[in-house]
């Protein structure tokens, strides 16, 4: 089974509002860019990469998280970070139950997110090059 397909019947498993809204998130972020690639790790968590890690998303008992690898250095006009403010890398967006997905606003950190890993990338290409 590729990850996409355990993605799939996760959210499928998922008989409660986490299932609904974690098919919004999934949706949102596939939307925000044709290059995004879904990975399967962390022993059973879906991940998200362009250029780069992007999120990693986790179904808990009470909430769905998004946590964005380098969501300290991610512009966030819509305030959709709500977790993990303290931290100097991560940031994450705790969906609770009858909460929304935003997916413009999910689109936009997304498209941020691609972004600073390619500034990344750029920076590392010309520094092994001089």
């Amino acid at each position: 089974m590729n990850a996409t397909e355990r993605i799939d019947q996760m959210i499928a498993e998922l008989a409660d509002w986490r299932g609904a809204t974690f098919a919004n998130m999934r949706a949102a972020i596939l939307a925000a860019d044709p290059g995004i690639v879904e990975e399967w790790k962390y022993m059973g968590s879906p991940v998200w990469y362009c250029d780069g890690m992007i999120a990693v998303a986790n179904a808990h008992k009470g909430k769905v998280k998004l946590t964005f690898a380098h969501g300290a250095m991610l512009p966030d006009p819509g305030k959709l970070f709500n977790a993990g403010l303290e931290g100097n890398a991560r940031r994450a967006i705790d969906y609770l139950e009858g909460d929304e997905v935003d997916a413009d606003g999910l689109q936009g950190l997304i498209r941020a997110a691609i972004d600073f890993n390619r500034s990344v990338a750029k920076k590392k290409k010309r520094g092994s090059s001089a």
